[in-house]
């Protein structure tokens, strides 16, 4: 009996270990299918949680920036941190504003990342946003604007898991 013992809670060990191999992977697909749904309904929204200048060091975001699509408008309200070649005075709206999006063009890498690519005009300046969606649902956006410097931000797409309590 006292030899079956250490057999038994080896194989309930290894038991285990495969459940929870098989949960985990079961959770990857059910995240890359939401992710997916999202894309493809064409309304979604990316929480902001770093911003990385061009010129200068990653800076976390301790409040909440997003940047969302809406069929083919873009709802931008994420911060500025760079050099500005011609601004209005004051400084002007930067990253904050709602407008129409100009020659947007979808596509998927090998891997099965979303690449969305678009163009938006406000009345301070033209965008062109580079915005790569993972399988995982992170989210890297490349902004370019035509009169400032260039800025990328690190995020996550918002799913019925993450949305925020305050939103």
């Amino acid at each position: 009996m006292k030899q079956f013992k250490p057999l038994f809670v080896c194989s309930l060990v290894l038991l285990a270990g495969g459940f929870l191999q098989v949960f985990a992977q079961n959770k990857k697909e059910q995240k890359e299918k939401e992710v997916k749904v999202l894309l493809q309904n064409g309304s979604y929204k990316i929480d902001v949680h770093r911003a990385l200048p061009r010129s200068g060091r990653a800076i976390n975001l301790t409040s909440l920036y997003t940047l969302e699509i809406r069929g083919d408008s873009v709802f931008s309200h994420l911060p500025y941190f760079g050099r500005a070649y011609s601004v209005p005075y004051g400084g002007g709206d930067g990253l904050h504003f709602a407008e129409a999006m100009e020659e947007e063009l979808i596509s998927q890498d090998k891997k099965g990342n979303t690449e969305i690519k678009f163009q938006t005009r406000t009345s301070e300046d033209l965008y062109q946003f580079n915005i790569k969606v993972f399988n995982n649902g992170s989210v890297s956006i490349y902004v370019s604007p035509t009169n400032r410097q260039s800025i990328s931000f690190q995020g996550e797409l918002r799913t019925k898991e993450n949305t925020p309590k305050e939103d």
